[in-house]
């Protein structure tokens, strides 16, 4: 099934990198940016979420969670985090099956890498419906976070 805003958001549980389970159902009543990103320690994808850092007030003042997925390993994910001060959870998709749900899965990647998680922007709203999402085709660009800030300012 396509992901549509006004459906609700495919649950999941996944590993941290502080490796503890994180599910969508333990966001319930608050709202949520879910970020895909394809790898970390790569350009883009360190700039996209640095981004997020260095603007996370304005998500926190929003009532917002943040947390980013990748198909990185919990281990891989906390030697980024640590290096890049991310002050949200990164959580890992090892096994794809998030990525694909979401349909955030790049068939293939750069230098004929299969399965890589596209860079995709979802707001979720307290009930657990998504009110916002952008998939995007093209790694090299970042997510439009002006509109997910727009969307979750939407939510009451």
């Amino acid at each position: 099934m396509a992901i549509q805003n006004g459906l609700k958001a495919p649950e999941f549980t996944l590993f941290s990198s502080d490796k503890k389970e994180v599910s969508l159902t333990g966001f319930a009543g608050r709202k949520l940016v879910v970020l895909f990103f394809p790898l970390a320690f790569s350009s883009v994808c360190t700039a996209e979420l640095c981004e997020m850092r260095d603007n996370i007030s304005l998500y926190t003042d929003l009532d917002a969670d943040v947390v980013a997925i990748s198909v990185d390993s919990p281990y891989v994910l906390a030697r980024f985090k640590d290096d890049q001060h991310l002050p949200f959870q990164l959580l890992s998709d090892f096994n794809k099956d998030v990525s694909t749900a979401y349909n955030a899965l790049h068939e293939t990647f750069s230098y004929n890498m299969r399965g890589v998680s596209k860079r995709a922007a979802f707001v979720i709203d307290r009930e657990g419906v998504i009110r916002y999402n952008e998939v995007l085709e093209n790694p090299g660009k970042i997510p439009n976070f002006q509109a997910v800030q727009d969307a979750l300012q939407a939510i009451e």
